[in-house]
């Protein structure tokens, strides 16, 4: 498929997708969102795709909407299913992202701002280079924050740093980002794509309905109370041992004392 915004490849079973917006810091606009859309949903249907990193060319991330677009026009009010759409784009891409059922892993290799912050949480590690930000921003455009970050954030850096950024609005470099967990490593920038390619494919070595389960346990986990994390464990037990063959080969190949071979059936 072709993209305007986006590029897409795939090296071995690891799939990269990266925000090509390079003149506009990777800005979000309709096209990227549109592009992104298309970008995952290859990935999720391709099963020789285990893992994705995301990235952006340049150098950003993501920079956010883009505010110096065109505003679109308007033929009229809108229509009522605007006014009820509790979402809107930017809830909609949050689930997307964070649905997203295979390791996606982050490659920071500049400022993440505003909804791109919130893009670069939704992925499940972010390793980032030494030219790594952070800003939340929202305060700054007299909003409060969207696209998700008011769920991720607090998770990831506990509720006093989430108010921190938010309320302050100020940039967090990449060695701080460190230490909060806004990222999970730190690599120098020439080593960003291929460090990030290698922690993906440790990912992708193992069986991948397993991992693809054990994301969304995780995940499960996280919005849950204990009693119900376990129920769902239990169901993503039996989901994962549908995998016959890999589970055969996970047995053999520690009784033999090599490295598995697994194929995902």
């Amino acid at each position: 498929m072709a993209y305007e915004t986006i590029t897409y490849e795939t090296r071995g079973q690891v799939a990269i997708l990266t925000l090509n917006r390079p003149d506009k810091l990777n800005a979000i606009s309709a096209e990227l969102r549109r592009d992104l859309e298309a970008g995952l949903i290859a990935a999720r249907q391709d099963d020789g795709v285990r893992a994705l990193v995301l990235t952006g060319a340049g150098r950003g991330f993501c920079s956010g909407a883009d505010l110096t677009g065109p505003v679109p026009e308007r033929d009229g009010p809108p229509p009522q299913n605007q006014h009820l759409d509790e979402e809107a784009w930017m809830g909609r891409w949050a689930r997307l992202l964070h649905d997203f059922d295979k390791p996606l892993i982050g490659a920071i290799n500049g400022v993440c701002a505003g909804a791109g912050m919130s893009w670069a949480l939704a992925c499940d590690v972010r390793i980032g280079s030494e030219h790594a930000r952070f800003k939340t921003t929202f305060a700054e455009r007299a909003i409060s924050p969207d696209s998700g970050l008011s769920f991720l954030l607090p998770r990831i850096v506990g509720y006093a740093s989430a108010a921190d950024l938010v309320f302050t609005s100020r940039m967090v470099l990449a060695d701080e980002a460190l230490k909060l967990g806004l990222l999970n490593r730190l690599t120098a920038h020439d080593a960003l794509l291929g460090d990030a390619l290698a922690y993906a494919e440790q990912m992708a070595q193992w069986p991948p309905l397993a991992i693809r389960m054990a994301k969304k346990v995780l995940q499960a986990g996280m919005e849950s109370d204990l009693q119900t994390a376990v129920k769902y464990e239990s169901v993503g037990l039996a989901h994962a041992r549908r995998a016959v063959n890999d589970v055969q080969e996970s047995a053999a190949s520690f009784r033999e004392k090599r490295k598995g071979v697994y194929t995902g059936t």
